[in-house]
């Protein structure tokens, strides 16, 4: 596993029902943040109000250990009970002590404190929901994960931070989204924040198997560095040096699968901004109908119209730019969520 550098040592159905979840996209349709086939039917069951679907999934994954399955359920499961808290409600009622149960309440906590100007005292009275959802089964990084997120919007210490880096890490070395976590806290507390952020992640892309979501770990840090528009300058080799592994970790997967979405679109973006355009539309042929609000939302407040004409214009422009407006965010509230995304990005 990686470590943190020593300067610290002592996150939606957009556009998307649940009722038409399930159904696969047809002929050039495309769909934002599109459900696999083992989450469809407990979205669709919670669309009706009932959770017994949703209880299934999170527990198969759990006696699996499916730690990275797990954690993608319970940001959609969570994003879902935000809209449509009902079939939540009643499974809490019925099951309190169910991690599932737990573990959703505690990320459904933390996303309806951090909207909030108060979000730091917010976010440490749910502290409480994060202990018990880690105390239910103690080797589930997912609560940890969420205890990274919750220290990084409470503003919490170094020191502190690396407690519980060090505890998600032992409970699953290369778990991707404790990897992000900490990106992300680094993005925001750390002192020569993309050198720091590109060093965590190329050391824990090194350390991680081939065929590890955190190989994609550079490539979101250079994400950050593209977007941010501040800071010392990344040189052009290691920018490409993200997108190589990022690239080799796609090829993994089969073209126009739900399951490594989000690291095509981000990866579509980073090559795009690096003028590698016949690489890009090679992510967009393996990307298929398969767009995600991350890192689109960055960008518009219409992420998937935006895929689309970013789509639009790699099919025909042939090695002409992208229009300047489809790469960077506006002024504005969505500047301020495009502006420092390693950090902001919850």
């Amino acid at each position: 596993m990686a470590l943190l550098p020593s300067f610290i040592r002592p996150t939606r159905m957009t556009k998307r029902t649940a009722r038409s979840a399930g159904r696969p996209p047809a002929g050039d349709e495309a769909v934002l943040d599109a459900p696999d086939d083992r989450l469809s039917p407990a979205l669709v069951a919670a669309g009706r109000g009932e959770y017994g679907a949703a209880a299934g999934l999170l527990s198969a994954t759990r006696a699996a250990a499916e730690w990275e399955n797990r954690d993608r359920y319970v940001r959609r499961l969570t994003a879902f009970a935000r809209s449509r808290p009902e079939w939540y409600e009643e499974w809490r009622a019925a099951a309190p002590d169910d991690p599932g149960a737990l573990v959703v309440g505690a990320q459904l906590a933390v996303d309806r404190a951090w909207p909030s100007p108060a979000r730091a005292e917010l976010l440490r009275e749910v502290s409480p929901l994060i202990t018990a959802a880690a105390r239910a089964d103690d080797r589930d990084p997912v609560p940890w994960r969420i205890a990274l997120d919750h220290a990084r919007g409470s503003r919490a210490g170094h020191r502190y931070f690396e407690e519980l880096w060090e505890a998600a890490v032992r409970r699953a070395p290369h778990h991707y989204g404790c990897h992000v976590a900490a990106l992300r806290y680094l993005a925001t507390f750390g002192q020569g924040c993309h050198r720091a952020c590109f060093d965590f992640a190329d050391r824990a892309a090194q350390d991680a198997p081939a065929g590890s979501l955190v190989q994609a770990l550079p490539a979101r840090a250079a994400f950050g560095w593209l977007t941010d528009g501040r800071g010392p300058e990344v040189p052009r080799a290691r920018l490409d040096a993200a997108a190589d592994r990022a690239i080799e970790l796609s090829g993994r997967f089969p073209a126009a699968d739900p399951w490594p979405a989000e690291v095509r679109n981000k990866l579509l973006y980073v090559l795009l901004r690096l003028d590698r355009y016949d690489e890009a539309r090679t992510q967009l042929r393996l990307i298929g109908p398969y767009a995600t609000s991350f890192p689109w939302d960055r960008f518009s407040d219409d992420p998937l119209g935006h895929f689309l004409r970013l789509r639009e214009h790699l099919e025909t422009a042939g090695p002409r730019p992208a229009p300047a407006g489809l790469l960077t965010a506006p002024a504005g509230p969505l500047g301020g969520r495009g502006g420092h995304v390693c950090a902001d990005d919850h």
